[in-house]
């Protein structure tokens, strides 16, 4: 059953390294059979509160390979990186079986 994370980055605090967080961090995503779903975009709240500002979702063959992938190593620094350079949430969920 696949798995989603989904980041919603909330501020940018360090433009230049998100950039670098951006040029790297696919290669790794990859590595753990990950594909990003949604990066960006437009959004539209239909319901109750939500304020949405850069949504990326990124989808996983299953709960244990995101979480693999987001406690990893090699995510390890890239991570950092981010938490360092964003104001975010994040959240890792079970998708239906298919």
């Amino acid at each position: 059953m696949s798995a989603y994370i989904l980041f919603d980055n909330l501020t940018v605090t360090s433009p230049e390294d998100l950039a670098t967080y951006k040029s790297k961090v696919g290669e790794v995503v990859e590595k753990y059979q990950g594909k990003y779903l949604v990066l960006g975009g437009k959004t539209r709240v239909l319901e109750g509160s939500a304020t949405p500002s850069y949504l990326v979702m990124i989808q996983f063959p299953g709960f244990e390979m995101a979480e693999n992938w987001y406690d990893s190593d090699e995510y390890k620094e890239l991570k950092a990186l981010r938490l360092s350079a964003t104001t975010s949430t994040g959240v890792i969920m079970e998708g239906l079986p298919g």
